[in-house]
């Protein structure tokens, strides 16, 4: 399988989350948020300028700046 940033997931694309690329607070504050390694995901859309980002995670949509998508590892189904 093909791992790539979630930043560059398609529309309706899935994943799992292999890895959270950054430490401190806003490590901390991605991690809060259910985005830890295992984590099952699907990217349920983008504003028009493609920032943020929309993915349904346990259930929830949760939104994303590009920057914070940037550091999430994510094995993409195909």
């Amino acid at each position: 399988m093909k791992t790539i940033s979630l930043r560059h997931m398609a529309k309706n694309q899935r994943g799992t989350i292999t890895a959270v690329k950054v430490a401190g607070d806003l490590g901390r504050r991605i991690r809060d948020m259910g985005l830890v390694s295992g984590t099952e995901i699907t990217i349920r859309g983008r504003a028009p300028l493609n920032d943020p980002v929309a993915l349904r995670i346990r259930g929830n949509i949760l939104t994303l700046r590009n920057n914070e998508a940037d550091y999430i590892e994510v094995e993409i189904d195909e």
